[in-house]
């Protein structure tokens, strides 16, 4: 250790003295080591770009490479093949609908993000032997949004496995384990972009970032493909949830509503995989709980509270609802998981906390007493 303390100030001092000696006569010491400085940062950063864009490269190849080679294997056996023409083409709005409709007007270059797969990236990363997706041609918009190559990968791996029977696309994936690091870096690369569009979400709002959410859903509910995912993107995805509720929670802008109503619809597109769904309740019934209690202790002491946080929690109630009124459908209620801290602690605490909020927020406690009838409903079916 201490011969490596020696080198290093050894070093600094060498390169102090280079650079005392080699400096200008018009400038001092300290301005030509800030200008050094600077370039050498300017250097680094063109370096930096150059790698990103052929990491880029790189992942694009090995998308490729993965979907040709389970191309050729559902080829051979002669599954994908047949139903290829009974497939009809999909056709996707470039935004959402109802923001055509809100007054909002969106430029040429949002309209033309890429929503579904585009034919060129079917056709480079299929065999020529091999029959492209019978898909609708449509602009792509990779240098805009370079997310849109991985969503490109993954719908297409997602309509490769509709195509394929039940067995085939795991039998593809083990045979090619190594490969399927591919998809799990395309979700984790994916995840980064949804990340940070989230954290400050704006009008308009693209149906590309709602569609990558629905992309992302699918491919975790994919019994085949969720493994892959999960063992390396977990944390991410914990991020990412906690990043939709902090877009709702933590927006205070006067024109927020149309915001939060697509945020909201993102975590319900979420919580639609049963794998994400628990923990997701789980987080907004946390939320929940820390409210009321901060309601109680206003209600008690009488003090002003913040009305942006009060409105916002009631689109964590509606996303609460509607993932509720999901799992009961679906019948799984046995997995919502009654002995989850935070379900407990609302189904304990909420006759009291409605007895004694209900005068001063009486919409508060109404929508409390319907989150609570669904939960109990649900504890009531997977005692069935």
């Amino acid at each position: 250790m201490d011969i490596q303390k020696w080198y290093l100030r050894t070093s600094k001092l060498a390169l102090a003295l280079a650079i005392i000696r080699s400096k200008p006569a018009d400038k001092s010491s300290r301005e030509y080591t800030e200008h050094l400085a600077m370039l050498l940062s300017e250097e680094e950063s063109k370096w930096r770009s150059k790698v990103e864009v052929l990491e880029a490269e790189v992942m694009q190849l090995r998308q490729k490479l993965l979907v040709g080679r389970l191309c050729s294997g559902s080829l051979k056996s002669g599954n994908l093949s047949s139903q290829l023409e009974a497939q009809e083409p999909k056709s996707s709005e470039s935004t959402l609908t109802s923001m055509e409709d809100s007054g909002c007007d969106l430029s040429n270059e949002q309209r033309t993000e890429s929503s579904d797969l585009s034919q060129h990236f079917v056709e480079s990363c299929t065999p020529t032997h091999f029959p492209p997706l019978p898909l609708v041609k449509r602009p792509c918009a990779i240098l805009q949004n370079p997310l849109s190559s991985h969503m490109q990968f993954l719908q297409y791996l997602l309509e490769l496995k509709n195509l394929t029977e039940s067995g085939n696309l795991k039998r593809d994936l083990t045979h090619f384990e190594k490969d399927s690091s591919t998809v799990s870096d395309s979700v984790f690369q994916l995840l980064d972009g949804l990340i940070t569009f989230y954290r400050n979400p704006k009008l308009p709002f693209s149906r590309f970032w709602t569609e990558a959410v629905g992309t992302l859903a699918s491919l975790i509910s994919d019994c085949n493909l969720s493994s892959h995912i999960l063992k390396k993107c977990s944390k991410k995805l914990e991020e990412f949830e906690k990043t939709l509720l902090h877009a709702i929670l933590g927006n205070n802008h006067i024109n927020r509503f149309q915001v939060q109503r697509y945020v909201s619809q993102s975590l319900v597109t979420l919580g639609s995989c049963h794998l994400l769904r628990k923990s997701i309740i789980s987080l907004l019934l946390s939320e929940v709980n820390d409210f009321a209690d901060d309601l109680g202790a206003i209600n008690q002491e009488q003090a002003s509270y913040d009305v942006s946080r009060y409105e916002n929690i009631f689109y964590l109630f509606w996303v609460l609802e509607q993932l509720l009124q999901k799992e009961t459908k679906e019948g799984n209620t046995s997995s919502i998981g009654h002995d989850d801290q935070e379900i407990k602690k609302f189904l304990q605490k909420h006759d009291e906390t409605i007895f004694h909020l209900s005068d001063a927020f009486p919409l508060f406690t109404i929508y409390l007493w319907r989150v609570g009838i669904l939960l109990n409903s649900a504890q009531i079916e997977s005692l069935k």
